[in-house]
Order: structure tokens, then C-alpha cells, then sequence
């Protein structure tokens, strides 16, 4: 390799993206080099995938003392969900509640977004978390007490976190102002990046759920990015959190009827 290709290869990733993810979509106590990370902007947005196997490996964790202490599956579930809540913050239902206060509660889109910056919680809101949360449960209470949970829990944990950074890079920012707007928008090659790693961890991992994960979460992540481009004419930071709960229900859907 020449100084040409490390140095593109340096820019594209770095091992110091994988703390900053880690302590940008988690609540774990990761020291970061905010000069750095602010500096890489959302070129360390390759990183963020892998994050998610952090708490599926968690919730995979709890869910498995749980079930062998002889506590129900979907109690076991619930259990798992608390802690992986926990761990991220809340961050991703955060954006999910707002996104659904926001896209259906107002009537244009300067309006949608005021909704969608208020702190505080709709109807619509509380109405996107139940359904969430049940169906995360539901599922889970079927993949958790089978052979090869863990393997399923930590794609799913990749898969969901990656239209984040897909829809960070092709939609354009729906604010001129916040943190998505300072922070940038990942190029190709980032977005790339990203793919190809989730893409390598479920051929690894799960091989004969590739095909259904792709068909079934690409769907549900066009589906946002149309919902959001229409409504309020781009993504914003809650439009990511809501992307990532839309593909982790969807992938644990696929897993529940894969491995059912």
C-alpha cells in the first residue's frame, strides 16, 4: 500500500472513531479527545454500527440470568430491554418519540419541527414507544431461549444502527442549525464503510439471514427517509434515533420468524 492509499485509509477510518461512537450513542463513561472527534466530524460515523453490540450483548447478558434463574422469556425480555435503555440513554426512543410527535402532529413543516424540538411528550409519542417496546418484548421473548440468541442479538444491535448513517449522508439536514448541521454528513466512502462492515458481521455470524435483513430493513429505512424528506424536508438527529428503533423491530422481526 502506498503513502497515498494509507493516508485515504487513515483519513476514512481511525481506531479513536470507536470511543467517540461509543460515547456519542452510549452512556457509558468513555474518555473521548473531543478536539479530535469534533475535528472528524461525521467521517467517524463508520463507527457507529458497531456500537450496537454493545448493548445487545448487555441485554443478552441479563436476559440469559434471567431466563436461568426460571423467570418467564418475556420477562427475561423486558428485563434485557431495561438494561439496554439504560445504556444508551434512552437516546434512540428519545428521537423515535419526537419523530412521531412531530411528523404527525403538525401540519407544515416549520411547525413539525417546533414540535419535534419540544421537550415535551405527545400522544403520538407515548403511542410510538408502547408499540415499540411491545414488539422489541415480543420478539425477544422468542429469540432469547433459542441456540444462537447472542449471534442474532449483536446483528441485530449492527443492522439497526446503520441506517443512521445511510440516512445521515443522503438526506440533507432538515435545520440549519444543531448538531447534525455542525457535525456534517458522512460521504460515500464513510456510508460504505459502514455497510460493508455490518454486511461482513451477519455474513459471519448469521448468513442465512442476510437476505431477509436486507429486503426487510432497507424497506423500512426508505420508508423513514420518504416519510422524513416529505414531511420536513430532510433528516434531523430524532429522524436518526427513530430510524434505528424502526430497523431494530423489523430485524428482530426476521430473526423471530427465522429462528421460531
Amino acid at each position: 500500500m502506498n503513502d497515498s492509499s494509507q493516508r485515504q485509509m487513515q483519513a476514512l477510518a481511525r481506531i479513536s472513531d470507536i470511543p467517540a461512537a461509543i460515547g456519542l450513542l452510549t452512556r457509558l463513561p468513555i474518555r473521548v479527545d473531543t478536539t479530535k472527534a469534533i475535528a472528524r466530524g461525521a467521517q467517524a460515523a463508520w463507527a457507529w454500527p458497531l456500537v450496537g453490540a454493545i448493548p445487545a450483548l448487555a441485554l443478552w447478558g441479563v436476559a440469559s440470568l434471567a431466563l436461568n434463574a426460571g423467570l418467564p422469556a418475556l420477562w427475561a425480555a423486558t428485563l434485557g430491554l431495561l438494561v439496554q435503555v439504560v445504556l444508551t440513554g434512552a437516546m434512540h426512543e428519545d428521537g423515535l418519540s419526537d419523530s412521531a410527535d412531530g411528523l404527525w402532529g403538525g401540519f407544515e413543516r416549520t411547525r413539525r419541527l417546533e414540535i419535534m424540538k419540544d421537550s415535551r411528550i405527545g400522544a403520538y409519542g407515548v403511542i410510538a414507544l408502547i408499540l415499540s417496546l411491545l414488539l422489541r418484548a415480543t420478539a425477544l421473548a422468542v429469540i432469547l431461549p433459542l441456540p444462537g440468541a447472542i449471534w442474532a442479538l449483536v446483528v441485530i444491535g449492527l443492522v439497526s444502527r446503520l441506517p443512521m448513517v445511510l440516512l445521515m449522508g443522503s438526506l440533507p439536514n432538515a435545520r440549519d442549525d444543531g448538531l447534525a448541521h455542525h457535525v456534517g454528513r458522512p460521504g460515500a466512502a464513510t456510508m460504505g464503510l459502514a455497510s460493508s462492515l455490518v454486511a461482513v458481521v451477519t455474513l459471519v455470524l448469521c448468513p442465512w439471514a442476510i437476505a431477509p435483513l436486507l429486503v426487510i430493513c432497507s424497506a423500512g429505512t426508505i420508508a423513514v427517509a420518504a416519510l422524513a424528506k416529505g414531511k420536513i424536508g430532510g433528516q434531523t438527529g430524532d429522524i436518526l434515533g427513530a430510524s434505528q428503533q424502526v430497523t431494530e423491530v423489523l430485524a428482530l422481526a426476521v430473526f423471530a420468524a427465522l429462528m421460531a
